[in-house]
Parts: C-alpha cells; structure tokens; sequence
C-alpha cells in the first residue's frame, strides 16, 4: 500500500466534509493578523509562546514553511503578519483551502502538493521557520523528515512541531468511548495497518479513515536532536471530552520548540 498517496485521499474526504482541521479561520481572523494582532497553535487548545518565534508580532522577513498545515488556518494567518510562506501538504483539497482564504484577502502563498519527508522542491537553509501542528502521526517514520527540516532551516533557524502522546495508542478507544472502560489493547509502537484486528481494519479502509502511526518520544523529540536540532522550548496540551474519554487522564498532546545549530 502506498501510504501517502492513501492518507492523501483520506484527508481529500476528510476536508471536503469539513473537520475542524479543514475549517479556514474566519476573515476577521485573517484581518486582524493583518494588523499584527493574531495567534496559532501546534496542538487543539494552547496557544504557541509569541517568544517562539524569531519575531512576533510582525512577521516581515521571514520565509516560514508551513508542513503537513493546510487548510486554511496557519498559513494565511502567517502571511497576513508579513511572513513569505509556503504552504506544503499532501492534501490538495487542503492546499486549495489555504489558497482561497489568502486570495480573498490578497495575500500571495506558495502552495506545493507532496511527501512531508520529502522537500527536495525546496533549497537548503531557505527558511526562518518550518511550522508543523501535529500530523507526524500519519508518517511511517519520522527521522526523514527530521533530517529535510533540518536541510530547509537557515542556521539558527527554528522549528516548531507538534505530537501526539504516544501513550493515547495503548487504549481500545471504541470500547473506551461505548462504555467508559479503560482496556490496554495494543503495544507500542502502534500501527493501524499492524495493529488492529483484520476484520476492524478492513472496514476501517473501506470507510477511507486516515492511517496513524504512534511514534515514540525518543523518535519525536531524540530524532530532533539527532538530525541537529537544540530542543530549546516544550508544553503539554489537553484535548477535549468530545474527542476522547481519555480527556482530563493524562496530557494528550505536546509541542516543540527547536533550533538548527550553528545560529
């Protein structure tokens, strides 16, 4: 199975019916980062530190890459603030979003189709940041992209992620949200593809769900550092009781804060 081109599809369906993550802000939003009065998150609920940023508010200057984020949501928003931004997702639909919002508002993007793990349309150190809320989820494998982000970033350059706790995977989560019971189901590193029963699995590809893979913190955060990138800011999110009943257990997300050595 050719996994990107699949979850590509996937997130077609998903945007086209309109989730939370494919759901552009509101012009007003978009209007008011026009007068440097806006804020983003990597992950469901915290904001992103404005100190996370090599400047905030204003944003002129800076080449940000917005990975794996389409839909309408950070990418305008970082472009309405002064930033030049390319916006790269597998999603076309998700893409096009992004692209609508910034034409009505006349803003220029640059929108580009493609594998997360591989950003050779882009030339080294040709960023200030590289953006990236939570989808490393639906990645085999997490060093490649470690290693492109690191390629793309000027020295000194950051890059801002965000996760899912590995520990969420554990769970039977049907059964979790049916009756309220906590069942460990499944070792980590979790697969959909690897992991659920056959006769779950196939009905899950049929109904064209997204395919997710946990990762470890050794792969999300260590594979940072080994691909030469400094760790320099971390939090923890929550998520919400609608999403899971593991809501208010544990942490359910985190975000990163890294910088290329050498800045």
């Amino acid at each position: 199975m050719n996994i990107l081109e699949y979850n590509r599809n996937a997130w077609n369906l998903q945007s086209l019916e309109g989730c939370r993550w494919s759901t552009p802000f509101p012009d007003e939003v978009i209007e008011r980062a026009k007068a440097r009065d806006w804020s983003v998150i990597l992950t469901p609920n915290r904001e992103v530190p404005g100190d996370w940023f090599p400047a905030h508010p204003d944003l002129t200057g800076l080449r940000i890459l917005a990975l794996a984020s389409g839909g309408g949501q950070q990418a305008p928003i970082f472009a309405a603030a002064g930033a030049e931004v390319v916006s790269y997702d597998a999603s076309d639909i998700q893409l096009e979003k992004d692209e609508e919002v910034c034409a009505r508002h006349g803003l220029k993007i640059t929108a580009i189709q493609g594998d997360m793990a591989d950003l050779s349309d882009l030339g080294s150190e040709s960023f200030d940041l590289v953006f990236n809320p939570v989808s490393n989820v639906f990645a085999e494998s997490l060093d490649p992209i470690w290693r492109e982000c690191h390629r793309v970033l000027k020295p000194g350059g950051r890059l801002l992620c965000g996760f899912m706790n590995p520990a969420y995977y554990l769970f039977d989560h049907d059964l979790l949200e049916e009756t309220g019971e906590f069942k460990v189901a499944y070792r980590l590193p979790y697969s959909d593809l690897e992991s659920m029963d056959e006769a779950i699995l196939s009905g899950f590809l049929e109904s064209q769900l997204s395919l997710e893979y946990s990762h470890s913190w050794e792969a999300q955060i260590g594979g940072q550092c080994a691909a030469g990138l400094a760790i320099t800011g971390f939090y923890e999110d929550d998520w919400d009781e609608e999403s899971t009943r593991l809501q208010g257990w544990m942490p359910m997300f985190a975000a990163t804060r890294a910088v290329k050595w050498g800045g």
